[in-house]
């Protein structure tokens, strides 16, 4: 029984697509389920699954060409038997299959509250030896990045979707062969990629458009592969040379003028990530749906900075933890959110909504951009685990470890770009938070105490809030309490 294979229903909007990789020839045996072959549109790339196990007899659609909705494009032979060369070879293919297992490379099922993520960065290629826990891929969602790892030892089979693809939860994106091992060095040139393969079927219309070659294009992708930014710096680079060409007839017929070599001059473009693409759009929207105002203060770090000194080496010794400035803060933002309850409020539609606990966002800063992972129960927590929780979420944000629970919630946020070296800023909201404290370097300025001038370690506060929910009173006087606990760090103990 044969099996038509065709072209998916196109949406309205889309007019016809292009056959952009078939993942099997003619003879090869499939399996119900396979990917048969990636149909591209203007939008989306589309898989085509086989029906039913076989055996491809046909394949009339060869990569690149202009199909139709429901256009056939192959044939599908069920129950077919997929033929062989001798009885020999059908003798070492049932045993090499009886040693190697497929395991599908599927993206981890990704939060309620995530649509999709995006292919990061694959740490491996096809044909590439791993090992079972070797972090295969990294999966990006708009809050945290995702390790996808080996289930076994193997070989890298297939890479379904690329790093940039956009891929849901559940999806399998490669196979590994478990039990493989890595082909000969020989093997692996016979399979070197065709220059067809190096290229997308938009971006060979491109080039071919452009009469550009593949061997006129350097690619800058894994492999040598080349993209729509590669083709256009080969076009930048043949324009430069048929006006330097050209310049140099001119030469002949005009003298030289003497110009100043402003060296090379080039650029880099690369895509955004997702988390900077939500970065951004979340404060496009803080900025624009908030009524956000900043107060300013300053306080005198000399009281924290003498207790610190004096305590830090037994702080250390006894909690295993390095006294750091932070806690101090954390703990003043605490004390003064209680006393000010519409600062730890956010609105909700028409509702304001008062929070009985006390979660602070940390602003932490990562090779991927600034996230704010969330320090909880803020008010039951020590100076020392304090420490250790503002460490740890450090750690996993170099790392990229973070999780979805690392990143949820949070009713405050602190930001200190003073470790930076940022004197004075203006911090935008963390939404739906009505309110962030930015605090800022320490600076030796003279101040004056008591009718005379002393050089003191000053260091300003920002506090940017919602003015639809906080008023000036509530904001200023919020932002005095902080500055009194931290310069008389005494009254944190105390409760006054």
């Amino acid at each position: 029984m044969t099996t038509e294979i065709k072209v998916p229903v196109l949406p309205e909007s889309v007019a016809d697509a292009t056959i952009a990789t078939w993942h099997v020839k003619v003879g090869d045996k499939v399996s119900r389920d396979q990917n048969l072959v990636d149909i591209e549109t203007d939008k989306v790339v589309l898989e085509v699954v086989a029906t039913a196990d076989g055996v491809m007899t046909d394949i009339s659609q060869g990569e690149g060409a202009t199909v139709l909705g429901e256009q056939v494009i192959a044939i599908l032979s069920e129950g077919a038997i997929a033929p062989t060369d001798t009885p020999q070879s059908s003798a070492t293919a049932a045993t090499s299959s009886s040693a190697v297992k497929v395991i599908d490379i599927v993206v981890p099922v990704l939060p309620e509250s995530v649509a999709d993520a995006t292919v990061a960065t694959w740490h491996v290629a096809e044909g590439d030896t791993v090992s079972v826990d070797q972090n295969l891929v990294d999966i990006e969602t708009d809050k945290v990045v995702l390790e996808v790892v080996a289930q076994d030892n193997g070989v890298i089979g297939k890479i379904i979707h690329v790093e940039g693809d956009t891929v849901l939860g559940s999806q399998k994106i490669g196979e590994l062969n478990a039990g493989a091992s890595a082909p000969a060095a020989a093997a692996s040139q016979e399979e070197a990629i065709s220059g067809d393969e190096l290229a997308s079927p938009s971006v060979r219309r491109l080039m071919t458009e452009k009469g550009l070659k593949t061997n006129e294009v350097k690619g800058s992708g894994k492999g040598g592969r080349i993209s729509k930014e590669d083709v256009e710096a080969a076009l930048a680079n043949k324009s430069s040379t048929s006006s330097s060409g050209k310049a140099q007839v001119a030469k002949v017929s005009a003298p030289a003028v003497p110009a100043e070599s402003l060296g090379e001059r080039s650029q880099k473009r690369v895509p955004m990530t997702r988390l900077r693409k939500t970065i951004a759009t979340r404060l496009l929207e803080a900025k624009n749906s908030t009524a956000m105002l900043t107060t300013f203060n300053e306080v005198n770090m000399k009281p924290i900075m003498e207790l610190r000194k004096q305590y830090k080496d037994l702080f250390e010794k006894t909690h295993d933890t390095r006294l750091g400035f932070m806690s101090f803060y954390v703990k003043a933002v605490t004390e003064a959110l209680k006393r000010f309850p519409a600062v730890n409020a956010s609105i909700d539609g028409d509702d304001i909504v008062y929070h009985n606990f006390f979660d602070i966002s940390i602003a932490v800063s990562t090779p991927r951009g600034l996230v704010t992972p969330v320090l909880r129960d803020t008010d039951q927590l020590g100076m020392a685990a304090i420490e250790n929780g503002i460490r740890g979420l450090a750690i996993k944000g170099r790392d990229g470890k973070l999780s979805i629970a690392d990143m949820t919630g949070g009713n405050f946020t602190i930001t200190n770009g003073g470790v930076f070296g940022s004197l004075l800023s203006t911090p935008i909201l963390n939404l739906p938070q009505a309110a962030i404290l930015g605090m800022h370097k320490i600076q030796d300025r003279p101040m004056a105490v008591d009718g005379k001038v002393e050089i003191l370690p000053m260091m300003y506060l920002a506090l940017s809030y919602d003015h639809r929910l906080i008023d000036g009173k509530e904001s200023v006087g919020f932002l005095v309490t902080i500055k009194d606990l931290l310069e008389d760090p005494t009254r944190l103990l105390l409760d006054v």
